[in-house]
C-alpha cells in the first residue's frame, strides 16, 4: 500500500487519510474518493489530498477484517460467540450468553506478531461473560493490508481461538458453619446468591450445622447438588482444619488448600463424587470480586481447576482491598 500526498487530478479510487472540510461539507476519513469528490476538492482550491492507495495484492481494511474474523470464529454459534459486522476495518466479537472466555492465548501471540496492522484484542482469559458482552475485537490498523499477512493470520484460526464456556452446573447447595455463641448473618448466603445467579445457578435452602469435622463431613455425603460450597464459622487455617478434614472423611479428595490471591488465600478446593467442593474464604461474604470467584467461575462452567492452576493466579493476584475488610493489609 502506498501512503502520502496524491494530486487531487490523480486520487481517484485513493483512500482519504485524513478528514477535508470543504466550504459544502466535509469528506471523512477512509472515504474512497470518487470523480464528484475530486471535482469538490479541486473546487475547494485544493491540489492534493493525504491519502492510501491499495497495490495489486493488498486486502482492504473491511475485507481484511471480515477475513481474519471469520478465520478466527469459523462456528460463532458453537462457540457461543457472535461476529458483527466490518466496519472501519473492525470487526466486534460479542457473547451470546453468560459464562467465562477461553483463550487459545499462544496463537493469539503469534497472530499479533504477523504485521503490526493485523490486530486481535480480546478479554483477559477466564473473564466473567454476560449475553452482549464485548469479547474481542478485531482492527485492521491501515486502510488495507498484504494477502500474504492476512492469510497468514487466517491460517492461526481456528475452533477454541475464541469460546464462551457456557454454565454447565445448575444447582448449588451451601453449608455454613457456625460455632458456639456465634450468630450467622445473611450477608454470606446473599453474597453466594448473587455469584450464582450470574450463571442461572439455583441455590438450595439455607443449611446451618455446627462447625465440627463429623457433622460437615455427613452434610457434604448427603448433598445431591451439582456444586458444594462451605462457608465456615471460623476460618479454615490449616490442611488438617475442620473443613480439609470433612471432605476426606466424607470419601472426598482436596486439590488444593490456599491461594495466592488476596483477598482469598484461605480457599479450599476439592471433589466429592466428582462433584466440586469449594471451601469459601471470609472475604467472599462481601459481593466484592476475590480469590474465590476465579476459582467459582471456572467451576460452574465444567473448566477444570487444578492445583497448579491455582498456584498460577499469583500474578495479578493481588486485588482491590474492599473498605470492609476487618483486617486490612496495612495497619492504620
Amino acid at each position: 500500500m502506498k501512503f502520502g500526498p496524491v494530486p487531487v487530478a490523480a486520487a481517484e479510487g485513493a483512500i482519504l487519510a485524513h478528514s477535508v472540510g470543504l466550504p459544502d461539507g466535509r469528506l471523512r476519513k477512509g472515504k474512497a474518493l470518487e470523480p464528484a469528490d475530486l471535482e469538490r476538492l479541486a473546487m475547494a482550491g485544493l491540489t492534493e489530498v493525504i491519502a492510501a492507495r491499495p497495490e495489486p495484492g493488498d486486502v482492504t481494511e473491511d475485507r481484511a477484517a471480515e477475513r481474519l474474523a471469520r478465520a478466527i470464529l469459523p462456528d460463532p454459534d458453537g462457540a457461543g460467540l457472535r461476529l458483527g459486522r466490518a466496519t472501519t476495518g473492525r470487526v466486534n466479537i460479542h457473547a451470546t450468553g453468560s459464562g467465562i472466555l477461553g483463550l487459545d492465548t499462544a496463537a493469539i501471540d503469534r497472530l499479533n506478531r504477523i504485521n503490526p496492522a493485523l490486530t486481535l484484542a480480546t478479554l483477559p482469559p477466564y473473564a466473567r461473560l454476560e449475553d452482549r458482552t464485548l469479547v474481542a475485537t478485531v482492527k485492521i490498523i491501515t486502510y488495507a493490508a498484504p494477502e500474504a499477512d492476512v492469510a497468514a493470520a487466517e491460517a492461526l484460526g481456528g475452533q477454541g481461538l475464541l469460546q464462551r464456556h457456557a454454565p454447565v452446573r445448575r444447582t448449588a447447595r451451601l453449608i455454613e458453619t457456625t460455632v458456639p455463641g456465634q450468630t450467622i448473618g445473611a450477608k454470606g448466603r446473599a453474597a453466594t446468591k448473587a455469584r450464582l445467579d450470574r450463571f442461572g445457578v439455583s441455590l438450595g435452602p439455607r443449611e446451618i450445622i455446627p462447625h465440627e469435622v463429623g457433622a460437615l463431613a455427613q452434610a457434604l455425603t448427603a448433598s445431591s447438588a451439582d456444586i458444594v460450597l462451605i462457608l465456615t464459622g471460623s476460618a479454615t487455617s490449616d490442611p488438617l482444619d475442620v473443613g480439609p478434614a470433612a471432605l476426606r472423611r466424607a470419601g472426598g479428595t482436596l486439590t488444593r488448600f490456599g491461594m495466592p490471591v488476596d483477598p482469598g488465600n484461605l480457599l479450599l478446593v476439592g471433589q466429592l463424587r466428582g462433584v466440586p467442593v469449594i471451601g469459601l474464604p471470609g472475604c467472599a461474604r462481601s459481593v466484592a470480586l476475590n480469590g474465590a470467584d476465579w476459582v467459582l467461575d471456572r467451576l460452574l462452567c465444567g473448566v477444570e481447576v487444578s492445583d497448579a492452576d491455582i498456584a498460577a493466579m499469583g500474578i495479578g493476584g493481588l486485588l482491590k482491598e474492599p473498605p470492609s475488610r476487618p483486617r486490612p493489609r496495612e495497619a492504620k
